[in-house]
């Protein structure tokens, strides 16, 4: 008899896409192929020396033993500080909770808060990880399709017409992954009007990407656009994006005490803490000097605009600025359906995202991914020399479709 290790759950959701292609794009740069990856949104910037210096200051020094499950009371003070100095917003030390990175604190809320069968709206396009969470903790994605059309943003409309009385949360993230899309003030109010008349919905606000914008639309903090609903929005935050720090996985979150002592019970029993030496070097990175974020940013800012003018160029493809993140998001429907050289048919983006990493040697994931299709990502957070190439190379690719 065959052994079944998977369990149903488990069964339920895929592997990170995104992921799956950067490791396709690893196998093949292996095998000595010349291979541009903007399949992952990972900054290529070294980690800043101080923060680095911070952590090994904390290792030579005997730091490296467990923290409580909420993190150390200098990492939370760190990120109480910078709420009141960067957001305006005020929370306590037990208002917030540490993870190994955003993503463990999205799956703590959700594996503390989800009975079987709650609803989570979650508009699309979405991070490749939300709806698989949420799956994964027996919940149930609602996702609102919001388009190019739309700039990528959720209506109030919309919004009004998914909840229902089982709706739990409500999820989105701005600036956006992967579309790069940035609510205004007003379009957040918009949002929080509609959610005040629903009491039951609590939110969830992504802001990992908020200090990487790029156009001319700032980014607020839903918790300053509607403080009415602070005592059930979750907001959460990291460092991996705007301090280079994706390896160090390292997380937070600030919310009601009564949401956050529920998330750090969840982490007592997962990975019991965060690892004590990235916590030190996360709170040197809020405490310390921000000149590295300042400089990143501008950088980010001209590769967002060298590859927006460059894929605009390419005949077919429906480019949108991106406002802020580093990603861009083009449709690609006039390619769907066209025949490659050796003759297959492009019947969906997955397809053509593939036919790009194999024919154009560029990797990029596509937009069934996060939830819409046909369209294709690309991550900018790679240099412009890369980048320059990448068009080319995407662009000559797409010529030789028929």
């Amino acid at each position: 008899m065959t052994v079944t290790f998977e369990s149903a759950r488990a069964a339920s959701i895929k592997s990170s896409p995104s992921m799956a292609v950067s490791m396709a794009a690893k196998a093949m740069r292996a095998k000595g192929e010349d291979v541009i990856d903007l399949s992952l949104g990972e900054p290529d910037f070294d980690t800043p020396a101080f923060i680095v210096e911070a952590a090994i200051e904390a290792m030579r020094s005997g730091k490296t033993r467990y923290t409580s499950p909420d993190g150390l009371p200098e990492l939370r003070a760190a990120i109480v500080a910078k709420f009141k100095r960067e957001n305006g917003l005020d929370f306590e030390m037990d208002e917030i909770s540490i993870g190994n990175g955003a993503k463990q604190i999205l799956f703590n809320a959700f594996l503390g808060t989800l009975e079987p069968g709650g609803e989570v709206i979650v508009p699309a396009p979405y991070w490749v990880s939300y709806t698989d969470i949420v799956i994964l903790h027996g919940g149930v994605p609602r996702i609102v399709p919001c388009g190019v059309e739309e700039d990528f943003k959720l209506t109030p409309a919309k919004l009004e017409a998914a909840i229902t009385p089982r709706t739990r949360w409500f999820l989105f993230n701005s600036p956006s992954n992967p579309t790069g899309a940035i609510y205004s003030a007003a379009e957040l109010v918009a949002l929080g009007e509609v959610l005040e008349r629903h009491p039951h919905v609590c939110v969830m606000s992504d802001e990992i990407y908020e200090h990487i914008v790029c156009g001319d639309v700032p980014f607020v903090s839903f918790g300053v656009a509607c403080p009415s609903l602070r005592g059930r929005t979750l907001i959460i935050n990291g460092v991996s994006k705007a301090y280079a720090m994706t390896g160090w996985r390292l997380g937070y979150a600030a919310g009601p005490k009564s949401l956050t002592k529920v998330l750090n019970k969840m982490q007592s029993q997962s990975t019991t803490c965060p690892s004590s030496i990235s916590q030190i070097a996360a709170a040197a990175a809020l405490n310390g000097p921000q000149d590295f974020v300042t400089t990143a940013v501008a950088e980010y800012k001209a590769r967002g605009a060298l590859v927006a003018s460059g894929f605009a160029a390419i005949p077919g493809l429906d480019v949108r600025a991106p406002e802020g993140a580093f990603y861009l998001f083009p449709k690609c429907e006039a390619y769907i359906g066209k025949m490659a050289p050796d003759g297959t048919r492009i019947e969906t983006d997955t397809q053509l995202a593939s036919y790009l990493l194999t024919e154009g040697k560029v990797a990029t994931v596509p937009g069934a991914a996060f939830g819409v299709e046909p369209y294709i990502r690309l991550s900018f957070a790679t240099s412009r020399e890369n980048l320059s190439i990448a068009v080319e190379r995407v662009g000559q690719a797409l010529s030789k479709l028929r």
